[in-house]
């Protein structure tokens, strides 16, 4: 007998660089608009804090994996993004202290249903429909900071069939990374086992089923996946 009416939902785990165990995914917190240049591309202020939205857990995309092509778009993007693995729980976390928070790094892509997401802003309305779907959050191996300090620099790169599409630097982000634990651990307790996509430079645009997708950030394994149809 268990303790369960049906069957519980499998743990959503991420491989780590180096270990034969696995991260346990906890939540998906993202944030929206962190590099200047996106910002002034999609049309908003780059003065603003940052805001945070969640994709579900099993979003999750293993490296080297086949993305269907979502149901619902017909403009489906990509975004790069430097991913945050938190490995201590705290609140109200100082900058300061944010590294001794978080695990280690990953390469991240917040795939997005831009024109369902857009449709749904212009209504006034939660624009998760648009983040938080099947398959939304493909992430490489975590790299253990052991450590290290969170990155401040660093290329940030995304291409498309062999030509870049994005291409930064991490110190162009607005919220550095120190901050961005900071800010979200104002808004909710972080605890270990949840991951933070820290926002994505200029160069977004649209996949079609077919199409390579490789992402690399300095010193992280690279992420590579496809979009089927």
């Amino acid at each position: 007998m268990t303790d369960f009416v049906i069957t519980a939902p499998e743990q959503i785990a991420v491989p780590v660089l180096g270990a034969e165990q696995r991260f346990p995914v906890r939540r998906i917190y993202c944030v929206g608009r962190n590099y200047a240049a996106h910002v002034r591309e999609m049309g908003g202020d780059e003065r603003d804090l940052p805001f945070f939205f969640q994709k579900p857990t099993d979003a999750i995309v293993q490296n080297g994996s086949t993305v269907p092509y979502p149901t619902l778009t017909r403009d489906f993007q990509f975004e790069i993004e430097l991913v945050l693995a938190i490995g201590k729980d705290g609140t109200d976390i100082a900058q300061e202290d944010a590294a001794e928070h978080v695990f280690g790094v990953a390469v991240g892509i917040d795939l997005t249903r831009r024109d369902v997401q857009v449709n749904a802003r212009n209504a006034g309305r939660p624009w998760e429909i648009g983040k938080a779907f099947d398959h939304s959050a493909p992430i490489s191996a975590i790299t253990p900071l052991d450590g290290a300090s969170l990155p401040t620099s660093g290329s940030i790169t995304l291409a498309v069939n062999g030509e870049t599409k994005q291409s930064g630097d991490l110190a162009e982000l607005i919220w550095n990374c120190a901050e961005v634990v900071a800010i979200l651990s104002t808004h909710c307790e972080l605890v270990a086992g949840d991951l933070i996509f820290t926002g994505t430079p200029a160069g977004v645009g649209p996949l079609n089923p077919g199409d390579r997708i490789v992402g690399n950030i300095d010193g992280l394994p690279q992420l590579e996946i496809n979009i089927g149809g």
